[in-house]
């Protein structure tokens, strides 16, 4: 089984991911990583030479390589593509990391490896939000609220899943 935890960028899935894997013995993905290493260019480019609907059929293709009995940080757009969706939902758990915007927009407003973010105002990437976190409510099992440490957040999932 996979756990798949999806989120807004900078909601805390890969740090959260990354801990969750070495406190229970499962291993840990990281899909935009796989990507990047895959495609042999940084999100960004990808995003520059083909576009943003190119980058959500990456993940929709390699999700399915993501290894069994690992926790697996997904993109903050992957679970708004249906396919991607649906090859989570079939193959693991999706837990929704919830966190509040200004957390995610404090962590991620000057990351340039975040083009979604980067490069667009506060208010767009607000909009961007509130758009895709009924989206994330909806299309996973399990909803976390991601607030406190990493240790407590981990906790509910252990709980909850």
């Amino acid at each position: 089984m996979k756990i798949y935890l999806c989120g807004f960028m900078g909601c805390g899935k890969s740090r959260i991911g990354r801990e969750f894997a070495k406190r229970s013995g499962m291993t840990f993905a990281d899909l935009d990583r796989y990507i990047v290493e895959h495609e042999g260019m940084k999100i960004p480019e990808i995003f520059e030479k083909y576009g943003e609907p190119h980058f959500r059929e990456l993940e929709a293709k390699y999700i399915s390589e993501m290894p069994d009995g690992s926790i697996v940080a997904l993109g903050g757009g992957a679970i708004i593509n249906e396919n991607t969706a649906k090859t989570a939902k079939e193959t693991g758990k999706v837990v929704f990391l919830d966190a509040d915007f200004e957390v995610c927009y404090g962590r991620i407003k000057n990351d340039s490896n975040r083009p979604l973010a980067y490069n667009n105002p506060k208010e767009k990437v607000k909009e961007l939000y509130d758009t895709r976190k009924p989206i994330y409510a909806e299309r996973a099992d399990i909803v976390i609220k991601a607030d406190g440490t990493p240790a407590q957040i981990i906790e509910k999932i252990r709980k909850a899943l």
